[in-house]
This record gives C-alpha cells, sequence and structure tokens, in this order.
C-alpha cells in the first residue's frame, strides 16, 4: 500500500515516518506542504494522510483539489466541529486528533485499506456505463440522443454541472459504439499540473526533459483505435489547445523530443462545466478547437432536476456501501426520504453518493434517519 503523508512540522514528519517503517507492508512518501503533494501525487497512490493547518494550502483545500481520487485520513492538534463535519462532507472517513499513537493511525489505515479492497470488488451503479438507475424523462431524452451519436465517429461536448455523471455518459457511448471492444481512456485536465498535460497527452522521449528517464507513451496513443475522453477541457492551457487541434486535423501526434508522426485513430469525447462561449471571448479557448470538439452537444441535466433518479440511486448505493462494509441491509426512513428528495443537490450525483456512504457509516440503527443525512448545513 503506497500512503502519502503530508505534514508541515518536521519532527511529526519524521517520527511518522519513522514510525511507519515498522510496517513493511507500506511504502511511505512524506511531503511538507500539499503544494508539494499535488505536484507528485498520481495514481500510484492509495491512501493520503494530511494535516488540517498547514501554510498556503490548509488540509480541507487539499482535499478539495485531490476531487476524491484518493482515500483521506485527516490529522490535526485543534479540530474544531465544524471542519470536522466538512471533512465529512468531502469524503474523509477517518479524522484523527492530535497527539494520537501509531496504533490508532495504523487500525485508521487498516480501514481504509479495506475498502480500496472493497471498492476493487464491488462495482458502483454510477460507474455502470449501461445501468442508469432510475431514469427521468429529462435523462431519456439525452440517453436518445448518446445512442445515435454513438454509432458515428462525431465529436461529442459533454455540458453540465460538475458531478452530474459526465464520464459515465461517455463510457456509455464508447460501450454502444463500433470502438467498443477498443480501449477507453479518460483524463481529466483539472487534475492535471499544467506543465505536465502536454507530455501526458502525447508522451515523451528519454531525455525530452530532466526526469525523462525513459520514453512514454501519451494517452493519445494509449486510446488509439478506440475512444479518448477529456473531461474538464475547459482547464487545457491555451497553447496546449493549438497542439490537440493539430493531432485532431491532422490525426498525428509526436512525442516531446521526438520528430516522428505516430498516426492516430482515435474517437474524441470531451467534457465541461465551465462556459466555453465566455472563454473564447476572453481568449481563453480557442474558437476552432471548440466547433472541433462540438459537433454534438449534449446537455446532461442536474440532478435537481431529476428528482425520480434521486431514491433510486440512493438505494442502490445504499445497498452497495452495506455490502462493502459488512454492514447489515439498511433503509432510509420516510423522514429521511423527503428530506433527500427536498436537497437542491449542488453537488449532484457525485454529493448524492458521498451523503449516502457517509449516512451508512455514521447511522445508529438499521433506518437511516434525517437527522444522519447531514443536510440541513447545506440547505
Amino acid at each position: 500500500m503506497k500512503i502519502a503523508i503530508v505534514e508541515d512540522d518536521i519532527n511529526m514528519r519524521k517520527s511518522l515516518e519513522i514510525a511507519m517503517s515498522d510496517y513493511k507492508e507500506f511504502e511511505v512518501i512524506t511531503f511538507k506542504n500539499a503544494i508539494d503533494a499535488l505536484k507528485k501525487l498520481d495514481d500510484s497512490f492509495d491512501l493520503i494522510i494530511t494535516d488540517i493547518n498547514m501554510p498556503k494550502m490548509d488540509g480541507i483545500e487539499f482535499v478539495k483539489e485531490l476531487g476524491g481520487r484518493f482515500e483521506v485520513i485527516i490529522m490535526t492538534g485543534n479540530a474544531t466541529l465544524s471542519r470536522a463535519i466538512e471533512s465529512i462532507h468531502l469524503g474523509v472517513k477517518d479524522f484523527l486528533l492530535k497527539p494520537f499513537d501509531i496504533d490508532a493511525l495504523i487500525s485508521a489505515i487498516k480501514r481504509e485499506d479495506k475498502i480500496l479492497k472493497a471498492k476493487k470488488t464491488i462495482k458502483s451503479p454510477t460507474q455502470s456505463a449501461s445501468d442508469f438507475l432510475g431514469t427521468s424523462t429529462a435523462l431519456t431524452k439525452v440517453l436518445s440522443i448518446a445512442k445515435k451519436a454513438s454509432a458515428t465517429d462525431a465529436s461529442i461536448l459533454l455540458l453540465g454541472e460538475s458531478g452530474v455523471g459526465k464520464e459515465v455518459f461517455s463510457s456509455y457511448i464508447h460501450k454502444n459504439s463500433p470502438r467498443a471492444k477498443k480501449p477507453f481512456v479518460a483524463i481529466n485536465m483539472a487534475a492535471i499540473p499544467e506543465n505536465l498535460i502536454e507530455s501526458e497527452l502525447f508522451g515523451f522521449e528519454k531525455g525530452a526533459f530532466t526526469d525523462a528517464q525513459e520514453a512514454k507513451a501519451g494517452q493519445f496513443e494509449l486510446a488509439n483505435g478506440g475512444t479518448l475522453f477529456l473531461d474538464e477541457i475547459g482547464e487545457m492551457p491555451y497553447g496546449v489547445q493549438a497542439k490537440l487541434l493539430r493531432a485532431l486535423q491532422e490525426k498525428e501526434v509526436r512525442r516531446l523530443g521526438s520528430s516522428k508522426a505516430i498516426k492516430i485513430d482515435i474517437r474524441i469525447i470531451s467534457a465541461t462545466n465551465a462556459n466555453l462561449d465566455e472563454k473564447i471571448k476572453n481568449s481563453e479557448f480557442r474558437e476552432d478547437l471548440y466547433y472541433r470538439l462540438n459537433t454534438i452537444p449534449l446537455h446532461i441535466p442536474p440532478l435537481r432536476e431529476r428528482k425520480d433518479e434521486i431514491l433510486p440511486i440512493a438505494e442502490a448505493i445504499c445497498k452497495q456501501n452495506c455490502q462493502k462494509y459488512g454492514f447489515e441491509e439498511k433503509s432510509f426512513s420516510t423522514e429521511a426520504k423527503s428530506e433527500l428528495l427536498d436537497y437542491s443537490w449542488p453537488g449532484n450525483i457525485r454529493e448524492l453518493i458521498s451523503v449516502v456512504e457517509r449516512s451508512v457509516i455514521l447511522s445508529e440503527n438499521q433506518e437511516i434517519q434525517k437527522d444522519e443525512l447531514y443536510l440541513e448545513t447545506r440547505k
């Protein structure tokens, strides 16, 4: 298990590093602040352990930047109830108050390890491209257009608020396309440091830059023959946009440090919650690239406009999490169901998943009550 510890106090950081060196099953990498950590974190990490009070970027902002990509344990020397609740809203399940002994930390790590293993074996309903639970009239219309578009190679631009399920839609389109047996590669522009986006997309040759110790294929090459999903396309740096446009027009890419062109055959699906028209006016997004990506626009409605999906999704996620954590099956009380339906869901399905998982963990009985949803602070 690969663990990142983010702690600005050097003594605390070194103490944790030494204490955890006795546990050979853990590979521990430490960082002195969140900014440094964000530059180095990649999919090889399993768990993040972070302090709350840190310079430059505090632990709560850091967790927001992680965007749910990792399991997180928060530690702090001056916890407040509001900060604890805020971290819970972000999906954090373990909150350690300093000073704590190493056994408490190891127990928390083992709980997170159990969650990670369970996630690998239990399929989340929101990640199944063919299983849109409780589809509403609003969603059915969008699915109909997506199904028609999937039969072609036309570029599709998915539009909608954060958390509405744009990656699920992109996977749905891929799996219903002639490219279904070829790779589906997803990349989030907002999750990659600006100076690494070009090499991530197009790859690089050995020696292309200081840390390039071996050649690496980019996401375009990895998706060859299949579909490349570019999430948060509005966050792509302006300079890289020109290279993306050229790659799409010429159907070829060049790795950094190479003059050799590599032919590509891919279908592009992109997504954004940004106002691209506004970005074009502000010279932040290329108009020619916009038209290249926007052959078929798909507007995915927010969850508040798909009310009849809320309870079926919530109940499915509840059942899934009961299985994941080894709990007896739980259900929602009548008042809790009303609360779920009345809530505006600014974070959409992503927020619903987090709320239900939290309520399953924190509820005392088999019937989840209204106050165990912790929604009143967000209304």
